[in-house]
Formats: structure tokens, sequence, C-alpha cells
């Protein structure tokens, strides 16, 4: 059997479309049972890939951040001077009430602790100040809450206020 070339070469291109037409008919007949038998899978699976798309669709446009409209506030300051005149009582110097400190039987000495401890000052910075122990200023301290009957700093500081024994 000697066949010519060209006869050959189309026989052999008719038996190759066949073969091919034959294999794609029998793919597509196995695709088509594959589908009838797990169609309710199928149907499932694009129902749950259809939510998930309008899912994700929704909520992106929840919660996107839409554009803040601008507020522009413009402000305007107006300075106004004006010459003011303000009479002010000026107070009297303070002058301490020794009739009082004389009253109360506070020597000298009481008064000088009791300037420097309305002044704030600690019973070691006191005892600095005026070249004596911290015992002796301590003494005096007593004398003092004593005399004005009261029994903490605050406390006498505030009546020799009262009293214009301080400032």
């Amino acid at each position: 059997m000697n066949l010519s070339r060209p006869l050959f070469l189309r026989r052999f291109a008719l038996y190759g479309i066949a073969l091919a037409l034959i294999t794609v008919l029998l793919k597509w007949m196995e695709y088509r049972f594959l589908i009838i038998s797990h169609a309710w899978e199928i149907y499932a699976g694009l129902i749950a890939v259809s939510f998930t798309v309008i899912g994700a669709w929704a909520g992106w446009k929840i919660t996107r951040k839409k554009p803040e409209k601008e507020i522009v506030i413009e402000k305007e300051i107006v300075v106004v001077e004006k010459e003011v005149i303000v009479e002010k009582e000026v107070p009297a110097p303070f002058s301490p009430d020794p009739q009082a400190a004389e009253k109360l039987g506070i020597s000298q000495r009481e008064m000088e602790v009791l300037h420097l401890m309305a002044e704030g000052l600690s019973n070691q910075e006191i005892a600095g100040k005026l070249f004596v122990s911290l015992n002796t200023v301590k003494t005096h301290l007593s004398n003092l809450f004593q005399k004005l009957d009261v029994s903490r700093r605050t406390q006498a500081v505030q009546k020799a206020r009262t009293l214009r024994l301080v400032k």
C-alpha cells in the first residue's frame, strides 16, 4: 500500500480530527454526568461564593471612611487699647501691736522666733538665724504656744496675725 504523500497527510489529519472530536465528546459527557451527579454541591458552592462577594462589598461600603466636609472657622480678634486709671488703696505699712505682746507676756526674743516662724522657717533655720541651739528655739515655741493658747505652728501664726503681732 503505497499512498502518496498528500493523501497520507489528508487521512492522517482526518483521523486526528475524528479522534479529537470523539475525545471532546467523551469529556463533555463525563463533565455532564459529573455536573448532574454533583449538582447540589455546585449550586451550594455558587451561592456561597455569591454571598461572600456580596458580604465583602457591603462591609467595604459600610466601613469605608467617608471624606469629611471641610469646616473652616475664622476668628477675628480685635484688640482695643484704652487707658484705664485704677485707684488703689495703699495699705498702711504693717506695724506690730506692742501692747498685745505685753498683755500676753511675750518677750522680745519670743517675738523674733514668732516672726521667723511666720515667715515659714523651720526650727533648725530659726536656730541658725538667731545663733541659738535647737532646744532653745523649741523652748521659745513651747512658751509661745502656751501664751497664745494654741497647739500647732499654723494656729500660732494665725492667732498672731489676728492679734496684729506679725504680718
